[in-house]
């Protein structure tokens, strides 16, 4: 194309208020638009600056970017309608917004006195550290005063959590009732939640699986107050979408209102109106297809040309929803042209002005600044929040007339039942606290550790979800959005994988995206590592740790003993609660019944229960044979029995000493406290129970040690590179106890 279609798209809006002649009558700034409607001229022209604004905004990301100083150009071009969503909507009902809900945004912000969604903006284009939003990290909506907590750029990946929201509000008044537990939000119980996404996003399984958890929660009876608001401008990048693909997909589904907004700019505004009251009064799940255009191509690197002809795209370019905007209200009496000429120029020069300030303040240029958001470290306070004290008489109805840590030696109990007692205490610990997941209420869990919580503390607290783990986190966050602080259950952790974005690209980074404004604290439990017998293959016996390694800010926990759980529990909760923390809370299957360690019958794998106030936090190791300095090993889990054992057979054998150490958590690694053992031992040997290749954390203590400058005879013993198979076929990949002697015998030669 000769010409730059922003350009044409700009005059095209200058040639039409150029044209338009006034109508003979003026309406009043309270008369409304049609009978009936609460849009008046007033709101109607605010209406109209709030879509010039989106507009304006766009444009002046172009021109940053083709200056070098913008980094951004996904535009909000041609979808300024969904201003009407933003105008109707109150500041304290959550928004989670997709990235073209510019007019939304600036529609929002009008009702914010003293707010400055402009200069916001262009501080976000510009990647300024000045930017209130995400601190100058990535150009998203956000708003801690309006209720916009910041929403990455993968693909409806924010919905579950929406979803998620709308359930915590309800679940919240229940928990007022029953648990006398204040709404933790401090949102109003008639507060609902927006969630703004595109047509082509619709199709993907996460968008899919969050409205599925509405409709499902709503038929078992749950308040799911969300209004889901597809902007639909029929093309995804330069995919065209099937006519009425929306309407037919979503508009005949059951525990789901469907309302279409179309035409003109007041009958809209009426049909919107219309959806948020129904959500707000129902509360229930709302659809709402918001008819749009696209302008300008996906972003600024997409030609349009490529896919599209010319004529198509001036077709598009005269449904242009700012051009029918001014006519409707010219043509209806509600402003003159010269209005909005005026309304029209001064934004310009507003956004124009402010674009030329903005590109000049300051961006990120420490790395410590970057990160500063993503994982807070507070261990003292941590501490103290986990040694608090708890009510005896509470304990003692929890747990019977015994409370766990008086029960002598000849009940000392598995990691299971351990973990099952820290829960109870935890629930008692933290009101707002909520336990869910698959089979985790009536039945107790799959391994019983969740047995009695549900009677104990009630539906309200301790529940079952949907079989979808996308749903479970997505339900996680937005609990802790809410003001909750979830617990929830991943049944196995190769089921993780299903959702894995959810930690990865939403809850871990909303902290860091958010600048810190916004945190989901949790601690989510999953079930993991190999060697369960007589059950499962790879789908239950999942020996990889590197998806949840590999994910910025994730704090990940790795018990291997009871009173390890306990402790470890503590501070997971006390992370998340004061910190906003996402702990990932990795759990050996195989060991949560497991009572011997050397021989049949010893129960040297029982533990007491750790009395009130230990807790154990990042960093702090398990040490065995602590005299020992022959040779270090350094294990976790499974890892951690199977090196015991063998450093047993090897004292045995040939009189050599093993130091044993339990590394407890996985990330961060406690590399400090491995490096002052490794000092004080001639040789190391790593023993990681999950594969060779990326999947462990062998490679990372390695590289971790020889970096901080130990020098000893070092060597590892790793699982193969295979899934876990069937039967007795599972111990030729997986590590085994002989493997584990054979290596400590080479690197003591």
């Amino acid at each position: 194309m000769s010409a730059d279609r922003v350009t044409l798209v700009e005059q095209n809006l200058d040639r039409l208020l150029e044209e338009l002649q006034p109508a003979s009558t003026l309406m009043g700034p309270t008369q409304p638009l049609r009978p009936g409607s609460s849009l008046t001229a007033a709101r109607a022209r605010d209406l109209f600056e709030d879509m010039v604004l989106s507009r304006s905004l766009d444009v002046a990301a172009r021109e940053l970017k083709k200056r070098g100083q913008g980094f951004y150009t996904i535009s909000s071009a041609g979808h300024e309608l969904n201003a009407c969503v933003g105008a109707l909507l109150r500041t304290d009902d959550p928004c989670y917004l997709h990235y073209r809900s510019g007019g939304l945004m600036m529609a929002r912000m009008r009702r914010l006195p003293g707010s400055t969604p402009l200069w916001d903006t262009l501080l976000s284009f510009s990647a300024s550290a000045e930017d209130p939003a995400s601190g100058g990290r990535h150009k998203v909506w956000g708003s801690r005063e309006a209720w916009v907590p910041p929403q990455t750029s993968t693909i409806a990946s924010h919905v579950p959590k929406a979803v998620g929201m709308a359930f915590a509000l309800g679940r919240a008044r229940r928990l007022e009732v029953e648990a006398d537990l204040p709404q933790p939000s401090g949102l109003p119980t008639d507060s609902i939640v927006a969630c703004t996404f595109g047509d082509a996003s619709s199709n993907h399984a996460t968008a899919l699986s969050g409205v599925n958890a509405a409709r499902y929660a709503r038929r078992k009876d749950n308040p799911v107050p969300i209004l889901f608001v597809c902007e639909d401008n029929g093309r995804g990048i330069s995919v065209e979408t099937p006519s009425r693909w929306v309407e037919d997909t979503w508009g005949s589904q059951r525990h789901l209102s469907f309302f279409d907004a179309r035409g003109s700019i007041d009958e809209v505004w009426d049909t919107v109106e219309l959806a948020i009251r129904t959500c707000r009064s129902a509360r229930t799940p709302v659809f709402l297809r918001l008819e749009t255009v696209r302008l300008w191509g996906h972003a600024g690197s997409d030609v349009e040309t490529a896919y599209r002809t010319v004529e198509e795209i001036e077709a598009t370019e005269a449904r242009d929803p700012l051009l029918a905007a001014a006519r409707r209200l010219v043509e209806l009496g509600a402003a003159t042209p010269a209005q909005l000429r005026a309304i029209v120029a001064g934004t310009r020069a507003r956004v124009h002005a402010a674009m030329e300030e903005a590109v000049l303040r300051p961006k990120l240029t420490d790395a410590s600044a970057v990160i500063a958001p993503l994982a807070p470290e507070a261990p003292e306070q941590w501490r103290v929040e986990a040694a608090r004290p708890l009510p005896e008489e509470a304990r003692r109805e929890a747990f019977g007339s015994r409370l766990p840590e008086e029960q002598d030696s000849p009940t000392r109990r598995t990691l299971a039942a351990r973990i099952n007692q820290g829960l109870h205490d935890a629930m008692l610990a933290h009101p707002e606290l909520l336990v869910f997941g698959e089979d985790v209420g009536r039945k107790g869990g799959v391994y019983g550790l969740t047995q009695n919580l549900q009677r104990r503390f009630g539906q309200a607290r301790c529940f079952d979800t949907l079989l979808d783990e996308t749903t479970i986190l997505g339900v996680a966050q937005g609990a802790a959005q809410a003001g909750l602080l979830p617990v929830p259950e991943i049944q196995y952790l190769a089921y993780l994988h299903n959702a894995i974005d959810q930690l990865r690209g939403e809850a871990c980074s909303l902290q860091f995206f958010s600048n810190g404004a916004f945190e989901n604290p949790m601690v989510v439990r999953i079930a993991g590592l190999a060697y369960q017998k007589g059950f499962g293959g790879h789908f239950h016996n999942d020996n990889s740790l590197g998806a949840l390694r590999e994910i910025p800010g994730l704090a990940l926990a790795c018990p291997s003993r009871g009173d390890d759980a306990v402790r470890m529990l503590r501070g997971a909760l006390a992370m998340a609660s004061t910190s906003g923390r996402v702990v990932a809370f990795l759990e050996p299957i195989a060991l949560y019944h497991e009572r011997d360690l050397h021989e049949d019958g010893d129960e040297a794998w029982l533990t007491d229960y750790p009395a009130q106030g230990e807790v154990l936090l990042p960093g702090e190791v398990g040490v065995y044979g602590a005299e020992s300095t022959d040779l270090l090993v350094i294990s976790y889990a499974n890892g951690l029995r199977l090196s015991l054992r063998a450093a047993r057979r090897l004292e045995q054998e040939t009189g050599q000493r093993v130091r044993v150490v339990d590394l407890r958590w996985l990330n961060p690694l406690p590399l400090e406290a491995l490096v002052e053992h490794a000092e004080a031992c001639s040789r190391i040997l790593v023993v990681d129970e999950c594969r060779a290749t990326g999947a462990g954390v062998a490679d990372a203590i390695v590289a971790g040690l020889v970096e901080r400058g130990v020098q000893r005879p070092l060597r590892t013993v790793r699982g193969l590179d295979s899934y876990v198979p069937l039967a007795d076929a599972a111990n030729l990949v997986l590590v085994q106890e002989d493997d584990v002697l054979r290596g400590m015998k080479e690197v003591l030669a």
